[in-house]
């Protein structure tokens, strides 16, 4: 039996309407013993924002690694140290974490093209989504997306597995065996709905046994976004529910 809910988000590349409300700019905080500390919001005009995108850190799990993401941050120049200000440095793939691929991620000539994030349809990337709970014993194939019914009209689609069940982007170490979208499944999707962004709930959108084919059936259209390693949400599925 499977599940759907709309769920407005806003983190990274997705948000509600309310979102667009016109709110001030000026950085709010707090004090505590004559220290500013931060107010971090997540309510601006009528519209709340739900964090699905996940912290960098040096454990979480990165492609094919045993032993997590590693370090990406350094501190080169430091005022304790005597700089003139503090400033960061960090190195790490850009397919790390919570993200979107490029147009030109699996297709050269898009990638020769300069086919990059930049290019994305922002209006894609924005807007309410529908969170639908995938059947826990499979992969996404043809099957999958038609037993799902995802209505016309529907553009954003957030797919839940068996992957937030087992709270993959929470371990270090890389699983090959997580659950993503087969080549007869993406194109299912691509030829049967009106989705434009698909997300998923771990590194890639596509199963390892389908890692290029279907990639590239969701590639062949460049309107198509894809977003991968969103935050286990379950508990963002209560929150929502009382709004």
């Amino acid at each position: 039996m499977t599940k759907t809910m709309f769920l407005p988000l806003l983190l990274l590349h997705l948000s509600t309407a309310a979102a667009s409300t016109s709110v001030s700019t000026e950085c709010t905080v707090s004090t505590m013993d004559d220290y500013p500390v931060p107010v971090r919001r997540e309510v601006y005009g009528d519209g709340r924002i739900f964090d699905i995108s996940h912290r960098y850190t040096m454990d979480m799990p990165s492609w094919e690694r045993k032993d997590g993401l590693g370090r990406f941050l350094w501190l080169p120049a430091s005022m304790k140290n005597g700089s003139l200000a503090n400033n960061s440095l960090m190195k790490l793939p850009t397919h790390s974490g919570t993200h979107v691929d490029a147009p030109g991620h699996m297709i050269d000539r898009y990638f020769d093209a300069g086919f990059d994030v930049d290019t994305l349809d922002l209006e894609v990337l924005n807007g309410p989504a529908l969170l639908v709970d995938v059947p826990r014993d499979s992969n996404i194939t043809a099957k999958v997306m038609e037993s799902l019914k995802i209505p016309k009209g529907v553009r954003r689609v957030l797919f839940r597995t068996l992957n937030t069940d087992r709270r993959l982007m929470f371990k270090s170490e890389y699983d090959s065996s997580y659950v993503g979208f087969t080549t007869e499944g993406a194109r299912w999707l691509v030829k049967n709905t009106d989705i434009k962004l698909v997300g998923v709930d771990f590194l890639s959108v596509a199963c390892e046994d389908h890692m290029v084919s279907a990639h590239l059936e969701f590639f062949e259209s460049r309107e198509n976004v894809r977003s991968s390693a969103l935050k286990y949400i379950i508990f963002r599925f209560m929150l929502v529910k009382k709004l």
